[in-house]
């Protein structure tokens, strides 16, 4: 399973809010929904909040297995 719990740890770290991301950066009120929930997003989707939030893919996101 995929998690996007690192996610929201480095939104806070940069200081960058989910308001910030849909307004200044145009990102998806749907796609941020997705992210919560862990869902499937693209690997453009990840790219482009590595280079909003300046960081690595392995910050965003983490795999661990199923039970």
């Amino acid at each position: 399973m995929i998690s996007y719990d690192r996610l929201w740890h480095t939104m806070k770290e940069k200081g960058i809010t989910q308001y910030t991301l849909i307004k200044k950066y145009g990102i998806s009120p749907g796609q941020i929904t997705r992210l919560k929930r862990n869902e499937s997003v693209s690997t453009h989707t990840i790219e482009m909040f590595c280079k909003i939030l300046k960081c690595n893919v392995e910050d965003i996101m983490q795999y661990t297995e199923d039970e």
